[in-house]
Formats: structure tokens, sequence, C-alpha cells
């Protein structure tokens, strides 16, 4: 058979206090903090931009075949 440890246990008081100091200083916490994430996505537009211009001009590339194809 497995050997059980038994785990001492603390005073009850002393956790509960620890829980309500813990549970005071996150409520203390300003709830407004200001970070330094600002990510820039200037990139983003732009590929997204080159995106759009070479499916429209695919499209009247297709289009402009489909007439002389018929």
């Amino acid at each position: 058979m497995a050997k059980h440890k038994r785990q001492s246990r603390k005073n009850g008081s002393s956790a509960a206090s620890a829980m309500s100091v813990v549970s005071t200083e996150s409520n203390s916490a300003p709830s407004t903090q200001t970070t330094g994430f600002n990510p820039d996505y200037a990139y983003v537009v732009k590929d997204l931009r080159r995106i759009g211009i070479l499916a429209g001009s695919f499209i009247v590339v297709l289009v402009a075949i489909s007439f002389f194809l018929r």
C-alpha cells in the first residue's frame, strides 16, 4: 500500500486573515492603469490596400478577357 502523508494544518484564523489582507489589497489597486502597449498597424493598412488593388485589377483583367473570348 502507498504511504499517505498527512499535512499539518495551520491555524485557520491566520489563513482567513491572510485572505482578507489579499482581498483588501486587490480592491485598493487603481483600476485605471496606463500601459505602454501602443501597437502600430500602419503596415497592415498598407498591405490590405495593396491586396485590394491587386484583387480589383485581377477582376478587371478577367472581365476584359471574358469580352475578348466571346
